[in-house]
């Protein structure tokens, strides 16, 4: 696991800049910067190589395409790896953590319609090892996981 101290300003400065628009050119986000295109793909590549900057993808608003149903679920299980192997399978689970407390994986759906997700709730709860579920239902996201930008630099979010 990585830590902080280990990047210096411009490293901040760069996952700063990607976290908030990764769009543009390297010529126009370098500009933006004030450094060498060269030093921000070189930069880049070593975030990239790291496993800091994981990918490129647009945020997708999954409520405005239709997804209405969306959840957590909470899973209680007595055997941790096989559920979470077989939950990543499931095509409405959009992500499984593994977390403490007193479940032991929660699971975050995204359906279209409340049989769907009555169905995909129902299919946890028949996966072997599963031994209980608690479900809530998501009724609004106030601040989407893809909204967070950590503070990396002064001044920043």
């Amino acid at each position: 696991m990585g830590d902080l101290k280990d990047f210096d300003e411009l490293d901040k400065r760069i996952i700063e800049m990607m976290c908030n628009s990764s769009q543009g050119s390297y010529r126009q986000l370098a500009k933006q910067m004030g450094v060498h295109p060269t030093t921000l793909i070189q930069r880049v590549k070593t975030l990239e190589a790291k496993g800091v900057i994981k990918g490129y993808r647009a945020k997708v608003d999954y409520v405005a395409m239709g997804y209405d149903y969306n959840g957590l679920v909470q899973v209680y299980t007595d055997n941790i790896e096989s559920v979470e192997k077989e939950l990543v399978n499931i095509p409405e689970v959009a992500a499984v953590y593994d977390v403490t407390g007193e479940a032991d994986v929660v699971v975050y759906l995204c359906c279209l319609d409340r049989d769907e997700f009555s169905a995909a709730v129902k299919r946890i709860n028949n996966l072997p090892g599963v031994v209980k579920t608690n479900t809530s239902v998501i009724l609004n996201i106030v601040k989407p996981e893809s909204d967070f930008i950590p503070k990396m630099v002064d001044g920043g979010q």
